[in-house]
């Protein structure tokens, strides 16, 4: 089974977002949004120019990994007043070992949008979307010392697992969680 059987990312909406499809050309914009090195207080390095953007952009709006295993979704959060863009969202989808199919969710919201709810709100709509398109499991890797990505995840119906990778805990659980 290939992950290409999943459609393109398409426009979602939730109560206070729209969820728009990456493109390249949202690098300037984005990378003056994500210009805050506290971005970075759990997962290291710093904010990225809008050349650094602009390359990551063009390799992620492939939509695929270069071996094929992998689909990518990358979405701009952007708030309905105003359009301003308030962060992103990506999901990486693949085959699990029973051909069944696994999204790892990441979310980043700009620091002036934090605390407001809307990685929340963002990671639940692209759940459902994705669950509606045959993700039978999500999982997030979140710094322990992230309370706030960790709440997203629980918000999601994930639960800690006992897997670390690069310091961060995995947490996993199954699609109808996510309802």
């Amino acid at each position: 089974m290939t992950p290409s059987r999943l459609p393109v990312a398409t426009e979602i909406t939730s109560d206070r977002l729209v969820l728009e499809p990456l493109r390249v050309g949202h690098a300037p914009e984005l990378a003056a949004v994500l210009d805050d090195t506290r971005l970075h207080e759990f997962t290291g390095g710093e904010p990225a120019s809008p050349e650094e953007l602009t390359a990551r952009y063009e390799r992620q709006v492939t939509g695929r990994s270069a071996d094929g295993t992998q689909q990518w979704f990358n979405w701009v959060l952007r708030r309905r007043g105003d359009g301003r863009a308030a962060g992103y969202l990506q999901a990486t989808t693949w085959p699990d070992e029973t051909g069944d199919l696994v999204a790892e969710l990441a979310w980043v919201v700009a620091v002036p949008h934090q605390g407001a709810g809307l990685a929340r709100e963002a990671a639940a709509a692209v759940a459902r979307w994705l669950a509606a398109r045959g993700v039978g499991r999500f999982v997030a890797h979140v710094h322990p010392g992230h309370a706030a990505s960790a709440a997203v995840a629980r918000s999601l119906g994930l639960a800690p697992t006992a897997t670390v990778v690069d310091g961060e805990v995995c947490w996993a659980g199954p699609a109808q969680s996510t309802t």
